[in-house]
């Protein structure tokens, strides 16, 4: 097979275009002809400085593609099947080998490139807004980073949902995209104060629920934001801040800040979880819902689309293709 693979963590630079040994299947696994891989930010941050667990490292929680091969055991996939799958790591790469369950079928009416942007993106919004913070209709949600794979997956749910939707982006231009997507309110936080700009649309309120996957600085403006006993979804470190944010403010408002990480909910509850992601397909299948993809790189060019999303311009997902 062939794979964006490094030796050691560093810069994009370090991913290289290699041919490695294919796979093998495994008990109760499958081997996928990978036809699109959608980058994780979690990917870049591994990259950067994550542990090495094979050698040389290929990188990547989430790729789509065709069921080659199964293994003993498995008994709800077969050969052919159209999929999207999730994994620990190992995306960036041709053909990867995957637990059966870490799998969902997809319609035939669906592209690779949307199903590749699916599972982590849109399972992560929707607990981010619904398990963990708990979003009611009639509420007002503030959507931090709406530009990225989880923000512009929650500003639709929470927009469905019968919520009032304000979003972050760098950029006027791209914060005005977020409004065909949902989001009733914009704030470009290149230039404007978050934690005002929220105050001022919230009459003064501040909003019930934040999701936040940037952390750091970011962190702490999305407590700024919060409404009384408001809640956030805190899911990433984007953000990439050296500094521990300073969350003592939120006991002055009885608020309350909730970690989600939707790999460990598909580790400990699979049935729910996977039953979610399931939905979810079925919803960006039936146009419910949408995919949007910034940019598609060859897998020879995988320094180039980590270098593109840490340039924080994509709009959407970056997508792979070997």
């Amino acid at each position: 097979m062939f794979a964006a693979a490094y030796d050691t963590n560093g810069s994009p630079d370090v991913l290289k275009y290699v041919e490695l040994p294919d796979p093998t299947v495994r008990r109760g696994g499958v081997i996928i002809h990978v036809e699109a891989i959608g980058i994780q930010g979690g990917d870049t941050l591994n990259r950067a400085r994550g542990e090495l667990v094979t050698h040389p490292h290929v990188v990547g929680y989430q790729a789509s593609g065709t069921i080659i091969e199964c293994g003993e055991g498995v008994t709800d996939r077969k050969l052919g099947d159209r999929v999207v799958a999730t994994m620990a790591n190992g995306s960036h790469a041709s053909i990867v080998s995957v637990p059966a369950g870490a799998t969902w079928l997809i319609p035939d009416s669906m592209t690779f490139d949307t199903a590749a942007g699916i599972p982590i993106e849109f399972g992560t919004a929707d607990d981010c807004l619904f398990e963990f913070g708990r979003l009611q209709a009639g509420e007002t949600v503030l959507i931090q980073a709406g530009a990225g794979g989880v923000g512009l997956a929650a500003i639709q749910l929470a927009k469905a949902a019968g919520a009032t939707v304000i979003a972050t982006a760098s950029g006027d231009e791209r914060v005005a995209r977020l409004g065909q997507y949902g989001m009733d309110c914009g704030i470009n936080y290149a230039i404007k104060d978050v934690a005002a700009e929220v105050r001022q649309i919230t009459n003064g309120k501040g909003v019930d629920l934040v999701v936040d996957p940037v952390g750091g600085a970011v962190l702490e403006s999305s407590i700024a934001c919060l409404a009384y006993r408001g809640r956030i979804s805190w899911v990433g470190q984007a953000g990439r801040d050296a500094e521990v944010p300073a969350v003592w403010p939120l006991m002055e408002k009885n608020a309350s800040l909730t970690g989600v990480f939707l790999g460990i909910e598909l580790v400990i509850n699979p049935i729910r979880a996977h039953a979610l992601i399931a939905r979810l397909i079925e919803r960006i299948g039936a146009g419910e819902l949408t995919v949007v993809v910034d940019s598609v790189f060859p897998l020879q060019e995988a320094a180039e689309a980590h270098r593109h999303i840490e340039s924080r311009q994509a709009f959407g997902r970056v997508i792979l293709k070997p």
